[in-house]
């Protein structure tokens, strides 16, 4: 669909406007609550999520969204194990603003969380990661229930039998919820809710963000596919010693093994001087560290000006190993981003930082800047040869 078609939420928009969001919904304990991951033959590009009842309970709460908020329209979902990722454009003004939308489908998530909870506890069951055949992979079992009832008795008005499931006691609105009803307001809100955080919501503003989210979304059991298949490369790895200073670092470390390195650092003056029309200096050096790379040159760079971000694009294209200094540290199950994800699971990649990770940093300022080519310099200063 081309991109042309969407009106995009500009910066200081009231969320009440037309606009594209990303939102992620999480199962905070990331216990796989909703889901089970199959890789056929190991290929992860066949990779696939299995749903729980509790997951499939969760994707009819989002269905629901559209049906009271007719301005919405779901473009991309995924459901993974522990989490929902989707995207919903809002195709005309609210009278509600986005973030009061996604805190009702929040409301409902917790509402068939607390369904779970209660089935989970009542019943014995558990997340199976092994179903048995005719049996949805990760659903509850229904065994025999707790305080010696047996399937079929009732128990404080909620009969219980083996078709009983969560969608019973999880599809009446909250007034008619029986099972709130049946425990008491004070002892339903006292059932677990699973889903105990709010979901992220994250404005999409500028063009190609749309595009790259829905790969994204799309590619995410195949992502988590290789990362099983592959754990070293993306475990986040502390305390990497280089040239006296400690590094976290994700990726393949047995680069820091190369005999030769260099810096790709592209100088302001030589970009000045481009855009008055003399682009030979900058073509020649942009040319040289692509060339240096077909001999065997591992790069380092924190690849941050334009033209430093074209030059990694042809070492991705060529699959040519460097290393990447990042700006920020490393958040509890990190991914590298799309266009690096693939260089990552090949070990042609080493993401390396020499920070903590900073939930509240959006920019890098130029202090930062000056300190990771600095860093760059002294990497390269390992070459052997």
């Amino acid at each position: 669909m081309e991109q042309e078609r969407w009106h995009w939420q500009e910066s200081g928009t009231a969320w009440r406007g037309v606009g594209v969001y990303h939102i992620t919904l999480t199962v905070p304990s990331h216990e796989p609550l909703l889901g089970r991951l199959v890789i056929p033959d190991g290929d992860p590009t066949q990779a696939r999520v299995e749903r729980t009842e509790l997951g499939r309970l969760l994707l009819d709460c989002q269905r629901s969204v559209p049906v009271y908020h007719p301005e919405i329209q779901i473009l991309q979902y995924c459901l993974m194990p522990d989490h929902l990722h989707t995207v919903w454009y809002v195709r005309r003004p609210m009278k509600k603003s986005i973030r009061q939308v996604v805190q009702g489908f929040w409301q409902a998530a917790k509402k068939v969380g607390r369904a779970y909870s209660y089935m989970a506890a009542l019943t014995g069951g558990t997340k199976n990661e092994t179903s048995r055949p005719g049996e949805p992979a990760g659903a509850l079992t229904l065994g025999e229930p707790a305080g010696a009832l047996r399937p079929g008795e009732p128990a404080g008005g909620l009969t219980l039998g083996f078709g009983l499931g969560l969608s019973s006691i999880a599809t009446a609105g909250s007034r008619e919820n029986p099972l709130c009803q049946m425990l008491g307001v004070e002892a339903y809100r006292l059932l677990p809710p699973v889903f105990t955080e709010m979901p992220f919501v994250r404005p999409l503003s500028r063009r190609g963000q749309l595009r790259a989210m829905i790969r994204y979304v799309q590619m995410n059991p195949q992502r988590l596919a290789t990362k099983r298949l592959m754990p070293g490369f993306f475990r986040v790895q502390k305390g990497i010693e280089i040239a006296g200073r400690s590094y976290d670092g994700v990726g393949n470390v047995a680069l820091l093994h190369e005999e030769c390195y260099d810096v790709v650092h592209v100088r302001s003056v030589w970009v000045k001087a481009a855009e008055r029309g003399e682009r030979k200096d900058l073509r020649d050096y942009m040319n040289s560290r692509v060339l240096k790379a077909r001999k065997g040159v591992v790069m380092v760079s924190p690849f941050i000006s334009p033209q430093e971000k074209q030059v990694m694009q042809v070492l991705l294209d060529e699959q040519r190993p460097f290393i990447l200094l990042a700006d920020n540290g490393f958040r509890e199950y990190y991914k590298p981003s799309d266009n690096l994800f693939d260089a990552c699971a090949e070990g042609r990649l080493l993401i390396l930082s020499p920070w903590q990770y900073d939930a509240g940093k959006r920019h890098i300022s130029r202090a930062d800047c000056m300190a990771l080519n600095a860093m760059a310099e002294e990497i390269a200063g390992l070459s052997t040869r």
